[in-house]
């Protein structure tokens, strides 16, 4: 199973760099994509961000909301509810202070982890605290 932190899931939706990548890896569909509440939260800020920073115009994010959506109600990916375990774990690892994890990346990575999923981020710091924390990654 793969897990989509949002930076890995928003270029699915708006043309940017990695999009190519992203798009082959979500459209073969021969793994479950598992996405959080957390990824759901990050995606409604960035529609939010790029309608306020003129990136996007309202009308263009609704439809990406829509997209998104829909696509969430038709599972083409598995919903990972937050819980207690994953707040504790990501706690944990907070309190080591043994990576730069930040505190929502925290939580993404223990989503991940307690499915035993292979991480797909184009962020590089969860990236290598990832790697650090002995959690599989995928590499675009």
């Amino acid at each position: 199973m793969l897990y989509l932190d949002t930076s890995a899931l928003l270029p699915y939706y708006r043309q940017e760099a990695h999009s190519p990548a992203i798009q082959r890896l979500l459209l073969r569909g021969d793994r479950p994509v598992l996405i959080s509440d957390l990824t759901r939260l990050e995606f409604a800020s960035a529609l939010s961000r790029w309608v306020r920073m003129h990136e996007v115009e309202e009308r263009h994010a609704q439809r990406l909301s829509r997209a998104f959506d829909d696509d969430i109600k038709a599972n083409r990916y598995t919903l990972c509810r937050n819980t207690l375990e994953h707040t504790d774990l990501a706690r944990q690892w907070l309190l080591a202070r043994n990576t730069s994890l930040r505190t929502l990346d925290a939580l993404h990575l223990a989503c991940a982890a307690t499915e035993e999923a292979i991480l797909v981020t184009l962020d590089g710091a969860l990236h290598a605290a990832a790697i650090g924390l002995g959690i599989k990654v995928h590499d675009l």
